[in-house]
This record gives structure tokens, C-alpha cells and sequence, in this order.
């Protein structure tokens, strides 16, 4: 357990994000349904509707499979059974799989100012790393990206929601008015850690997930909300 922070020590906890706030992820999603979306051309749907019906496929998977390259790769072969005129075959099963999986070759690609700035605010203060999706996967991810050293502590959640955050506070002590998240998406980083009764620092990615987008909550007194241009900014505040 984390030593209980002080209210008067300056040392706050910083709950950090990982996929598109540490390391870049989405970008190679959007590049395998681009790819998919080509191969099926579709034509009748222009690609953006054919996003469309992935998008509403996407949202059942969630249910279903929760995140991560078997959630994605079974909303391909399942928005391919819905649009395509052609029977799934096994061979077209194992093609639309391999759009999915070709994501596992991509190198880690850490956004910049990463390492130093977690080098910089762990010194500081205590910092969970706090992370949803399959968790081998999410576990890999955090071996291959070198970041471990600098957490004190790693979460790897199913979902990212009130009561996760609150069930974080509970489990390390945590004072709620020196706890922060930090992340890329209003949905799953922002909005419920400020319901929970945290703060929250948004630091907005180009290519977040479209299913994370949502308007940033105005925060309720006491909690704050601070926004930063980049990772990098985190060290004008902390």
C-alpha cells in the first residue's frame, strides 16, 4: 500500500493513463480499419458508413468481449457479416483476423517527453499507473514499454468508471483532494474520476478512440480539472 498522502507534504497521487496518454495505440487501430474498410469495398456504403456500423459493432462487442485485439477482431468479422454480399468463408475469417493482429508487430512508439517527465513527477509524488483492457495484453504492454519502474503501482481494470475510481482511493488510502487522473479520454479518464470526487488533468491525443469521445464535465467543488497541452506540460503543475 501507498504511504497516505499529506495534505501539508506537497506530494500528491497521480492515477496516469496508458494507451494514447504514455504510448501511442489508436493510431494503429485506424490503420487496420482502414485496411479493412478497403478490402471490403464496400459498394454501396462509402467507407464513412461502413466506420459507422463498425462503430455500432464496437459497442456491442464491449459488452460481450470487453477491450482489446479480440474485442476488435471480432467486431471486423462481425461488421463483415452484416455488409458483405459473400459468405464468410474461413479464409476470409483468418484475413479480416490478421487486420486485427497485425497490431501486436507494431513497436512500442512512447510519445515524447514521456520518460523524462515520469522520471520528474515520480520523484515527486506517488504514481499509480491505472489502465483498462485484456489484461495479458495491457501487461505486455507496460513490460515492453520500460515504464514500470517509475509507478509505485499498476491497475489494470476491466473498465474505467465511478466506482473503479472510487474502489482505487479505497484500496491505497488515498485523500481525494491530492488524487489526480490523468488521461487522453473525457469518457473513461475525466468524467468519472471528477464524479468520484477526484481531480483530473485531460491532455487531449489527435487520435483517441472515437468511442472514448465526450464533452470534459465541468468539475464540482471541491474537485479541480486542469488542462495541458502535452505530457510534457504535467510538470508546470506537479
Amino acid at each position: 500500500m501507498l504511504p497516505r498522502t499529506n495534505l501539508t507534504d506537497g506530494r500528491q497521487t497521480l492515477l496516469i493513463d496508458a494507451d494514447d496518454t504514455l504510448w501511442e495505440n489508436n493510431v494503429y487501430f485506424e490503420r487496420a480499419i482502414a485496411n479493412f474498410i478497403s478490402f471490403l469495398n464496400h459498394h454501396e456504403y462509402s467507407p464513412d458508413e461502413v466506420r459507422q456500423v463498425l462503430n455500432d459493432v464496437e459497442r456491442e462487442s464491449i459488452v460481450t468481449h470487453g477491450y482489446g485485439l479480440h474485442s476488435f477482431a471480432h467486431s471486423l468479422v462481425r461488421t463483415f457479416e452484416r455488409l458483405a454480399v459473400e459468405p464468410l468463408t474461413p479464409a476470409l475469417k483468418e484475413t479480416i483476423h490478421g487486420f486485427a493482429y497485425t497490431i501486436t508487430t507494431h513497436p512500442m512508439e512512447i510519445i515524447r517527453d514521456v520518460p523524462e517527465t515520469l522520471a520528474y513527477l515520480t520523484a515527486r509524488h506517488f504514481l499509480i499507473l491505472v489502465t483498462k483492457g485484456a489484461h495479458e495484453e495491457q501487461a505486455a504492454k507496460i513490460e515492453r514499454s520500460g515504464l514500470k519502474e517509475y509507478f509505485a503501482a499498476i491497475e489494470i481494470v476491466a473498465e474505467k468508471d465511478e466506482s473503479i475510481y472510487r474502489g482505487i482511493v479505497s484500496q491505497y488510502a488515498l485523500t481525494a483532494e491530492v488524487t489526480w487522473m490523468v488521461g487522453n479520454s473525457p469518457k473513461s479518464d475525466i468524467n468519472p474520476a471528477l464524479s468520484a470526487g477526484l481531480n483530473a488533468v485531460f491532455v487531449p491525443h489527435g487520435n483517441t478512440w472515437i468511442l472514448e469521445h465526450d464533452l470534459v464535465t465541468e468539475p464540482q467543488s471541491p474537485s479541480r480539472l486542469i488542462v495541458v497541452e502535452n505530457f510534457r506540460a504535467l510538470r508546470n503543475h506537479f
